[in-house]
């Protein structure tokens, strides 16, 4: 509980950094503050799990490594933030401000142990976001991006309150406790207003992490938003969206699963192909990488379809592994944009000539992102399909390698860009310190966890 109270008060004490002048302050504050929380959060590992706040809230395992990662991934994204926000605005405090207040939504959603702590949790969450989709106002794109968020947020967050009124109708109970104790006291006389709200849960659910066919907002979003928002979308909110979607359904859904596996295994299947062939159509390296995120999170829904107990480190290690390649690519793509002004696959024209370190970064990442041997992307895309192959299901298994082939054609589609085109532009590519900080950092981890997967999946 001590990091979301830290993270509440860190927001608001930038926010007064920002309102008295103090612009140099913000960035050092944040990033203490960051690394604050995160003391806070680890410093409960050996800490007893019990629900908190009448039940509200349950810092176990599973919500301190989940929260943990969106906070170090928060972290990366600020570290590259400060020259970012400046080219967009001179007063950058209300970012921060906004970005924290959003990750604090996201580590209520990592640790809800009440659906009235996750519908709060995803609306801070959201609501930030709303705003910092559109922040630039004069860009009709972006304005765009911001409205078509906001009215699928609010569609899809009817459908969740709409699952959990129901739920709630046959249960008496917000509690995941009391569900689970109804679920298990009522093996053959399960209301139809509880199955209805597991329908409704999943729609809602499965909007907010861009699965198919609830992805369309995903694209145009992503796409329209500050490349530094998308980033922050694309991993803090996805993997804060995973693990709701993980704690609900491993804590209380396990002995239904008959019911909604079928559902969930159709909702992969499309959102695979909807993703990868989506993805390997575009000339956009931005909007790649957002029909890409639908991608990934089709393969993170094998770990819900064949739930088990192994199920949370495989999702945290996929995560883990998307998130890193994720940001260390928005981030390059800052600097060549910077550079050369366009989103292209034809701005990384000869970087691996002209910068090679930048090049072999992007390089790793890309490997990892399609889930080649010796990254962290291999181990997590490895224990996906062994949960799959698990379970038996073959068919998806053989259906997840052939997306998996064709994500490994256009992840290397900038490969082959850097190394094997021409291009003068990226002669005298500037990259901040704080850029190699970053890309070094997520580097090293995006191999180290590929050579040592059990640094991190003996986390849950």
């Amino acid at each position: 509980m001590g990091a979301i109270i830290t993270l509440s008060l860190l927001a608001i004490l930038v926010l007064y950094l920002g309102l008295y002048k103090a612009k140099g302050a913000i960035l050092p504050v944040t990033i203490g503050g960051l690394l604050l929380a995160l003391g806070l959060d680890i410093g409960l590992w050996n800490v007893d799990a019990v629900p908190l706040y009448s039940g509200m809230v349950l810092f176990d395992h599973l919500a301190i490594s989940f929260s943990s990662l969106c906070i170090i991934i928060t972290l990366l994204i600020v570290l590259v933030s400060q020259e970012y926000f400046k080219s967009i605005s001179d007063n950058v405090a209300e970012y921060y401000a906004l970005l924290l207040f959003s990750l604090t939504g996201a580590v209520l959603v990592c640790s809800f142990h009440n659906f009235a702590m996750l519908f709060i949790g995803i609306e801070i969450m959201s609501v930030a976001l709303y705003i910092l989709v559109g922040i630039r106002k004069r860009d009709l794109i972006s304005n765009e991006a911001s409205l078509k968020y906001f009215i699928m947020g609010a569609f899809s967050t009817g459908f969740l309150l709409f699952g959990i009124t129901l739920m709630y109708g046959a249960t008496v109970t917000f509690d995941l406790q009391g569900l689970k104790d109804y679920v298990i006291a009522n093996p053959h006389s399960i209301s139809p207003l509880f199955y209805a709200g597991i329908l409704l849960m999943l729609v809602g659910l499965c909007f907010k992490i861009g699965a198919a066919p609830f992805h369309f907002w995903t694209p145009d979003v992503y796409d329209g938003a500050p490349i530094l928002i998308t980033s922050y979308m694309s991993t803090v909110v996805k993997v804060a969206s995973f693990a709701g979607f993980l704690r609900l359904f491993s804590t209380v859904l396990v002995p239904l699963s008959d019911f909604w596996t079928p559902v969930l295994l159709t909702v992969c299947v499309v959102t695979l192909f909807v993703g990868n062939v989506s993805a390997l159509m575009q000339s956009s390296f931005k909007r790649m990488l957002a029909y890409s995120s639908i991608a990934h999170a089709g393969y993170m829904l094998f770990a819900i379809v064949s739930i088990g107990s192994d199920s949370a480190s495989a999702i945290y290690t996929y995560a883990a592994a998307y998130s890193l390649s994720s940001v260390t690519a928005f981030a390059i793509l800052i600097v060549v944009k910077r550079k050369v002004g366009s989103e292209q696959f034809e701005s990384f024209n000869g970087l691996g000539k002209t910068n090679p370190f930048l090049s072999f970064v992007l390089t790793v990442a890309m490997l990892s992102l399609a889930g080649i041997p010796l990254t962290a992307g291999f181990v997590g895309k490895f224990m996906m399909f062994n949960a799959v192959m698990n379970d038996y299901h073959i068919i998806l298994l053989i259906l997840a390698a052939i997306n998996a082939v064709i994500g490994v054609y256009y992840y290397l589609h900038v490969v082959v860009n850097m190394y094997f085109r021409s291009n003068e532009d990226l002669s005298a590519l500037h990259v901040p310190i704080s850029y190699k900080i970053v890309f070094v950092l997520a580097l090293t981890l995006t191999i180290l966890l590929g050579v040592y997967p059990d640094l991190i999946i003996q986390l849950n």
